[in-house]
């Protein structure tokens, strides 16, 4: 829900574009080695880190930082020395996925998480009038649960999935909707959240697909 503390729907507008770039993530991966992947994002990571903290001291570096990205900075991630912004966490996300799910999983939990989390947040902050946990609304949250499901649809048809890939994902766009709605009660980065708990619940269903149905999904991208 928009309150004071908000950067404006405009700038919000700018935020989620930049972060749409994100999707480069899980499309690369699709057709690059983990290891590959890890090389590639540790040091980007790393690096990430360096400048989130570097910018919040007082030095030519944060002016600098400041006049080109001070307009879409939350402020949380603006005066808080110890916050890192939402690109960083996207990062860290992106490498503790990779390390712990297979990547049929970490594709799929983090194309709704760039797809998703920008449908709930402009859909939330435009219409939302029904509010759901802290600063969220129930309008921004149906938005992520369609736009997942259409993510799960779409990634299910490139990669000829079993109906219990459509079935647990539609449970996993569930779960990861409530992560997204209840990441600031939490206190937990949405940007973690989403993906860890989409990833876990398609795991679980990995199980019970394999283990009732003799179907598995999980390794459809090698």
């Amino acid at each position: 829900m928009p309150n004071d503390f908000e950067i404006s729907y405009k700038q919000e507008v700018v935020r989620k574009s930049i972060h749409m770039v994100s999707l480069s993530i899980p499309i690369v991966y699709s057709f690059i080695t983990k290891e590959l992947a890890l090389s590639i994002l540790i040091p980007m990571t790393i690096l990430s880190i360096i400048i989130d903290f570097a910018s919040r001291k007082k030095s030519k570096f944060r002016e600098f930082f400041h006049k080109i990205f001070g307009k879409i900075l939350r402020p949380h991630e603006f005066y808080d020395v110890f916050t890192l912004n939402g690109a960083t966490w996207v990062l860290i996300s992106a490498v503790v996925c990779i390390i712990i799910f297979p990547k049929t999983l970490v594709v799929t939990g983090f194309s709704i998480l760039i797809i998703s989390d920008i449908s709930s947040a402009l859909i939330g902050r435009k219409f939302g009038k029904h509010p759901l946990f802290v600063r969220k609304s129930w309008e921004g949250t149906s938005a992520f649960w369609i736009s997942a499901i259409l993510v799960i649809i779409v990634i299910g048809n490139l990669l000829s999935a079993p109906w219990t890939f459509y079935f647990f994902g539609v449970i996993a766009a569930f779960v990861g909707g409530i992560a997204e709605a209840a990441s600031t009660m939490l206190k937990m980065d949405d940007n973690l959240s989403i993906p860890l708990s989409i990833g876990i619940v398609l795991w679980a269903g990995e199980f019970i697909s394999v283990n009732y149905f003799h179907l598995s999904y999980i390794n459809l991208l090698m």
